[in-house]
């Protein structure tokens, strides 16, 4: 980089939170994810590595296993990277080689944002959805594709309804009972993200929506944050019962019923998974590229103890 500009990294208790904080506030890029109470909630640990004086910042969530220091994506944060405003692949890669190279496993998601001219550092892209949702409520729903249409029609045909007074708890459970043969989601992480939802709550940026039956069951269930302009969907709880009864497309519809025409951007927060891709798609969501970044310089030994 030019003289003047310096990449710094910075221990946890190094860092100036309110500069921080302020600097994901301006960024042209700013996530829910990068601020310092989102990442002292969810992360074990984290560093940072700070242009000059916080104009831009990328956060580092690590561990230590077996004696070795690696950088890992933590649970509920779809996206990190690097924050900042007018943001060149040059700073981008400076960012990179900056990470420090006690750091011997690196596997992280970086944002749609760190996506300039494709640098040659990430190893590969990945696919988030989104859909803008600054149009009339009768414009988005000319968008859903057929089926969901019928799919919101037949829950709501069988006498489900919209609760917006469920418990995080309750989603919580559904969540834990969904992701339980899924790797990566650890038991710690649930009750630090129920303190994250009540701080967020306490401030008007998180929302609970769910689709009961007749009888007040919890058919499906999602928690949505609220950042820069977009409503994240961040945490789903699904009962099986709910899934061929359209339960999760009468959940979104009301969502999006109750913002739209709204300067709002409701992130699906992914996915790679075929059948996930569809059911955003046929909201009318449009595929959002970001990147992960991926680098093993782990000895051989244990690359074999990894696999």
């Amino acid at each position: 980089m030019t003289t003047g500009n310096q990449i710094k990294y910075f221990q946890h208790n190094e860092i100036d939170k309110a500069k921080w904080d302020a600097c994901i506030s301006s960024a042209s890029n700013g996530l829910i994810y990068s601020y310092s109470y989102y990442l002292d909630a969810m992360a074990k640990h984290w560093d940072a590595l700070v242009l000059n004086d916080y104009e831009a910042v990328m956060p580092l969530t690590w561990n230590k296993k077996y004696g070795f220091y690696y950088l890992y994506q933590p649970a509920f944060t779809a996206s990190l990277g690097v924050f900042g405003k007018n943001l060149t692949k040059d700073v981008i890669d400076n960012f990179v080689s900056m990470i420090p190279s006690k750091f011997k496993l690196v596997e992280i998601s970086l944002n749609s944002g760190n996506i300039v001219d494709e640098p040659k550092s990430f190893s590969q892209l990945r696919s988030n959805y989104i859909l803008h949702l600054n149009r009339s409520y009768e414009q988005l729903y000319k968008a859903y594709r057929d089926n969901h249409k019928r799919n919101i029609t037949k829950a709501f045909q069988l006498g489900c309804s919209v609760s917006k007074k469920g418990s995080v708890d309750e989603i919580i459970q559904l969540n834990k009972e969904q992701l339980r043969h899924i790797d990566g989601t650890k038991p710690e992480d649930y009750p630090n993200f129920k303190k994250l939802y009540e701080l967020l709550k306490s401030r008007k940026q998180a929302e609970a929506y769910a689709i009961i039956d007749p009888k007040n069951k919890i058919l499906a269930s999602a928690v949505f944050f609220f950042s820069h302009n977009r409503a994240y969907y961040i945490m789903v709880g699904n009962h099986p019962d709910g899934k061929t009864i359209g339960a999760s497309h009468a959940l979104i519809d009301a969502f999006i019923k109750d913002h739209a025409d709204q300067n709002l951007i409701l992130d699906f927060e992914g996915s790679d998974i075929r059948n996930l891709a569809f059911f955003y798609c046929g909201f009318g969501a449009t595929e959002e590229i970001y990147p992960a970044l991926k680098l093993n310089k782990l000895p051989w030994y244990i690359r074999l103890l990894k696999k």
